[in-house]
């Protein structure tokens, strides 16, 4: 018996050391790090916060709070068969009440940059928040990212956010109607549909800004993600990060994903355009534009095996490489984020179109509800 006892001893000895050391190289199912809803309970302004957690038969889970919309996990299959949370985040709405940011947010009213924070419609003139370097950016302080939706989970896999914004909220005019729908369907694909409608004209420009580390590891950097971006072209910026108005072909520049290459390859080149953002913070003019049957983009970590495949009925979509995080914050599981970290794939309209009339136009019109649709789709290459 005394014997037995000691087999089982060892037995025991082995499972926990096995375990401490799977989890040390992160290879343990990463949904194991469950998140817990209440501590994303809380009451802002009257308006009830809370985190809503979406699920497939295939056994991927994508959690949302109604606070900004952000998505707050995101658990894809490795090529071991063990679940990555692949988005930056908090464990709690502490975190980004307190911390900020827009991790995993709804961007809007007008993501990315309006130059100077000045905006004309119609002979008018509106003042906007200039809440980044003289610009206004995503929508202004309080933009889409820091307010409370009304949410209604429809089903396991379907949550659907509204809010209604008043006129000269942020300094933008109109009163708009805001509906997001996230779906995550059977074949592993995150669908956000957004639609707008509004009352008088106005500007829109609409996307969701995850920060996406497909290794499932955010202490390890990006740049040696390998991407595929459909885009000839890019919007060359000026020396206050705003569009010049020229669109440049990406040939022989380290701006071309046209073909396969790792997210490192030429990010520290001797190119005026990264070096004043850091790294890529750039608009992609996409190849085929509204064209669903085609993949906008491709990003794949050989590390997890992980693949996500961005579809958009959007023209262009931003490329961020998390170029200013200093480890200062730090996020799930007590994780530091630093530079490169991440990347965001911010779909959308062109930054700064109502100052560039050659640009696809961001003008929403009481007569013309808006509609616009981006699918991150996950798989894995072994």
């Amino acid at each position: 018996m005394y014997g037995m006892k000691k087999v089982y001893g060892a037995i025991l000895l082995f499972i926990v050391l096995f375990t401490i050391k799977m989890c040390a190289q992160g290879e343990i199912d990463a949904r194991a790090f469950k998140l817990d809803s209440r501590r994303f309970q809380i009451v802002i302004n009257g308006d009830s916060v809370d985190l809503f957690k979406l699920r497939n038969d295939s056994g991927m889970e994508v959690d949302i709070t109604n606070y900004g919309g952000r998505v707050v996990a995101l658990f894809a299959k490795d090529k071991t068969g063990d679940y990555k949370d692949v988005v930056l985040g908090h464990e709690s709405i502490k975190g980004y009440l307190e911390l900020g940011g827009c991790y995993g947010a709804l961007i809007g009213r007008y993501a990315n940059r309006i130059g100077y924070g000045v905006l004309e419609i119609d002979g008018k003139s509106y003042r906007l928040p200039q809440n980044c370097d003289g610009h206004c950016l995503h929508g202004g302080f309080k933009g889409f990212h820091n307010v409370v939706w009304k949410a209604s989970q429809l089903s396991d896999s379907v949550l659907t956010l509204r809010r209604n914004f008043a006129d000269g909220e942020d300094g933008f005019p109109g009163n708009i109607m805001v509906e997001v729908t996230y779906t995550l369907r059977a074949d592993n694909a995150l669908k956000i549909e957004y639609r707008a409608q509004t009352d008088a004209p106005t500007v829109i420009n609409l996307t969701n800004h995850a920060y996406f580390n497909l290794s499932g590891n955010p202490g390890q950097d990006i740049l040696k993600h390998i991407a595929q971006i459909d885009a000839s072209r890019f919007t060359l910026l000026d020396s206050v990060s705003l569009p010049t108005g020229e669109l440049v072909s990406v040939s022989g520049t380290p701006f071309d994903f046209r073909n396969e290459k790792t997210i490192g390859k030429d990010i520290k080149a001797n190119n005026q355009q990264l070096k004043a953002a850091g790294g890529y913070d750039h608009n992609f003019v996409l190849d085929h534009p509204g064209d669903l049957t085609k993949e906008a983009a491709r990003f794949y970590s050989p590390d997890s095996g992980i693949q996500m495949s961005v579809f958009t009925t959007e023209p262009g979509l931003q490329l961020y490489t998390e170029n200013s995080a200093d480890g200062s914050i730090r996020g799930k599981k007590n994780i530091a984020y630093g530079r490169h970290g991440a990347f965001c794939v911010e779909t959308q309209h062109f930054p700064d179109s109502p100052h560039q009339p050659h640009f696809p136009s961001t003008l929403l019109k009481p007569s013309q509800p808006f509609y616009s649709q981006t699918i991150y789709k996950f798989s894995i290459i072994k």
